[in-house]
């Protein structure tokens, strides 16, 4: 048998090699690959956080052969644009000498009217046109917008684009994003944005000219019968077996996410002292609850705790009586009533939320006016947090609330201290 590390088999947030899950059935592979076929269409992955859609996306499009961008590194429009010039080796800058064929700026393989990159570097985002003589040589330069030097390259060097957590860019850089890449969908380039999934027409809300090129595809949450793979193809790697009680127990409470089932089976061997490949077999039956408070334990904690806080303020909050003792200010009385919920990954209803609301409180039931305005805030404390998602989202027009991080669903089940 091969010898193998456990953190080579079960690779929590990475890509999996030996527990990897095509998902053959949904034929999601089959679909986004459509995408290199001249599809005409701006397509987005859209699925919940750490459901396995930019694993996917790395399959169909790996970073070797694409451009890969990461919507939360983006602060304004020219940071994308930047990026596609870097991977691209090109510039925004061309230059031109009278009697030579040197010229330099754009691309590789742009053209002899763009140049070679590398001859010369010019940087700007202005345009403009400069022209100096030297020795006899008339040299003449000019700088173009990032915007423009990144399309004219990508027209010269098709290479599918994939903006990961398009929704975290800012509705204007969406917007001038959208408008720049429509006429290269229009001929062909493949573009693909990775979404949650109620962003997901994005797109079409900040330009409204591409609605009809527009393609979805859905990841759904993980059944039980694929997370259960993940287990059923790593463990024997390792020469461990699992009862089916255990491996039932793991997918039942993953959330209906891959990265947590992987977290769950790197969590057992470590659990068990399985480091790589044991010499002789080893059978688990069973486990207690330590490994779920123990995973929570590391998993939605701080962002939890930064919701009970709430902004700052500089007087105190009203405290309000508790049906089962002690006292609690509005910020916290949300979050026991998310606890008491236990909603997993959902879409929680304004009235749903109001009536745990009740259930918690002995009096003094905060007006719907109070409750919108913590809900706006908590978004606001989430949408700020380190993290490319954020783990709420708060729609204030259809009054609902998204539970959008399965580990955050699951620390709401397994960490959170309310009862």
């Amino acid at each position: 048998m091969q010898r193998l590390r456990t953190s080579q088999i079960f690779v929590p947030g990475g890509m999996p090699v030996y527990t990897y899950v095509p998902r053959n059935s949904r034929k999601l592979e089959a679909r986004l690959s459509e995408v290199r076929d001249s599809l005409f269409k701006l397509v987005t992955v859209t699925g919940a956080t750490k459901s396995g859609k930019t694993v996917l996306t790395s399959k169909v499009f790996p970073r070797a052969e694409a451009i890969w961008i990461d919507g939360g590194t983006i602060q304004k429009e020219d940071d994308l644009w930047s990026t596609v010039l870097e991977q691209l080796d090109a510039f925004t800058g061309t230059e031109r000498q009278s009697g030579t064929s040197v010229t330099s700026g754009l691309g590789a393989g742009v053209s002899a009217g763009f140049g070679i990159p590398g001859v010369a570097h010019v940087e700007g985002s202005t345009q403009g046109q400069e022209e100096h003589t030297a020795s006899g040589v008339t040299i003449r330069s000019r700088q173009v917008a990032p915007r423009t030097a990144a399309t004219a390259a990508l027209r010269a060097q098709p290479t599918p684009v994939v903006i990961d957590d398009f929704h975290y860019l800012s509705r204007t850089i969406q917007g001038d994003v959208i408008r720049a890449l429509k006429p290269l969908v229009a001929e062909g380039l493949p573009f693909v944005l990775i979404a949650i999934p109620h962003r997901r027409f994005d797109a079409v809300r900040v330009e409204r000219e591409m609605t009809g090129r527009l393609d979805s595809i859905d990841i759904p949450m993980w059944d039980r019968d694929e997370l259960e793979l993940i287990a059923r193809g790593g463990f024997p790697l390792l020469n461990v077996s699992v009862s089916d009680e255990l491996c039932s127990r793991l997918t039942d409470e993953a959330q209906g996410s891959p990265h947590l089932m992987q977290e769950f089976c790197r969590g057992l061997m470590k659990a068990h002292g399985v480091e790589a490949t044991l010499d002789s077999p080893l059978v688990i039956g069973a486990m207690d609850d330590d490994l779920f408070r123990s995973v929570a334990a590391g998993t939605g904690k701080v962002v939890f705790d930064k919701l009970s806080r709430g902004p700052r303020q500089r007087s105190d909050r009203l405290q309000r009586a508790l049906k089962g003792g002690g006292t609690a200010d509005i910020y916290q009385v949300v979050l026991m009533a998310l606890t008491r919920m236990a909603p997993g990954m959902a879409t929680v209803e304004y009235e749903q939320l109001r009536a745990a609301i009740r259930d918690v409180l002995a009096s003094d039931i905060p007006q719907m006016h109070e409750v919108t305005r913590v809900l706006e805030k908590m978004a606001e404390i989430a949408a700020d947090d380190e993290a490319s998602t954020p783990v709420i989202d708060w729609e204030r027009d259809e009054q609902l609330l998204h539970i959008t991080d399965p580990f955050f669903a699951f620390y709401l089940k397994w960490g959170a201290t309310y009862t």
